[in-house]
């Protein structure tokens, strides 16, 4: 059987860092890169990655998609390029047409059907169409709160309020992240970009709520967020930002899921970069009230940047034996780490 075949698109941050843990994976080999950095277009994916190439084919990194992705020239195509499936969409449907798996890291995309219902229906059509199948994963949403959580609720009799925080270190996200997040700029500019829509915070909240409401049977009514500052007393400098001593390093955020007039979910996501600088312990919790209670603490947190790589990775098999359309992680085997070869869970 021939080698798995994989593109990517987007080669920042996360990108960048699927390739590398490709590379060390058997029975798979990245076949074509997309990015759009002039200082990246142009080179060799091995030389940008600072990784010898030895025997393995030179792969050039180019900007126009239309030169990188030819019908079938991959089985899976890794995208990365956006948060928002609005921004993603026109990407997947350039993949699917061309009759190639897509995973993508857009958080709205690991549960569209919350916030883009039409946009979720076009693109299971499309996947359809043309025998394929399209996933959005990655660490949050995606995997700590809510296909973690959901498979807690496996082990319960009734479940009657759930309760999640995850509190993270932002510093191995890209630009875009730290943009959405409002990262380096002061608390005036946050604020006035949280009432304009410019900061985003944390991207999936009504994804995760709706794929837990949707994973157990209730009926979600709606969802609140609230949003506000994470001010720094100190300098921090992480790789992608810097942050003077009192402007932002980060973003709280809250959602609430409403079932039957009440919140049954609750959900905290502080996260900014180099907490342990101000003596902040990052740690991913779960509470779940029901028959049993459960309580769950991760500490330190799962990390976010390999573990949004590693999801995307691991979700790679699964995807390629899916059935067309548009695919959550409530339909695909719950991801693990992949020790051997990647061929051996392809499905003839």
């Amino acid at each position: 059987m021939e080698n798995i075949k994989v593109g990517i698109w987007g080669f920042g941050a996360m990108g960048s860092g699927m390739a590398e843990m490709l590379l060390k994976k058997k029975g798979v080999e990245i076949v074509a890169v997309c990015d759009r950095n002039e200082n990246r277009v142009g080179k060799d994916m091995y030389e940008v990655l600072g990784i010898e190439r030895n025997e393995r084919k030179e792969v050039i990194i180019k900007s126009d998609p239309n030169e990188v992705f030819t019908e079938k020239c991959a089985d899976v195509v890794l995208l990365a390029t956006d948060s928002f499936t609005k921004g993603a969409f026109e990407k997947i449907k350039f993949i699917v047409e061309r009759k190639m798996n897509v995973i993508s890291t857009a958080e709205e995309m690991a549960y569209p059907q919350a916030q883009e219902p039409e946009l979720a229906k076009e693109i299971d059509r499309l996947a359809k169409e043309n025998g394929v199948s399209v996933l959005g994963t990655g660490i949050n949403p995606g995997f700590v709160l809510d296909l973690l959580i959901l498979a807690l609720t496996g082990t319960c009799e009734t479940v009657e309020h759930i309760k999640a925080a995850r509190i993270n270190d932002l510093s191995p996200f890209g630009k875009a992240v730290m943009e959405e997040q409002g990262v380096g700029i002061t608390l005036e500019q946050f604020n006035r970009g949280v009432e304009n829509g410019t900061i985003a915070g944390h991207v999936g909240f009504p994804e995760s709520i709706k794929m837990i409401t949707d994973g157990i049977g209730w009926n979600l009514e709606k969802v609140e967020q609230t949003r506000e500052a994470i001010v720094s007393n100190i300098y921090r400098e992480s790789k992608y930002a810097k942050v003077e001593a009192g402007n932002v390093a980060g973003c709280r955020q809250c959602g609430y899921g409403y079932v039957d007039g009440q919140v049954k979910i609750e959900m905290e996501h502080p996260q900014q970069i180099l907490p342990h600088l101000e003596g902040i312990e990052t740690g991913d919790y779960i509470w779940i009230k029901g028959n049993p209670d459960i309580s769950l603490q991760i500490k330190p947190e799962i990390p976010g940047g390999i573990g949004t790589i590693a999801m995307c990775v691991n979700s790679i098999p699964h995807v390629i034996n899916a059935k067309p359309g548009l695919r959550t992680m409530l339909d695909i085997p719950v991801p693990r780490a992949i020790m051997g070869d990647m061929r051996d869970l392809i499905e003839c």
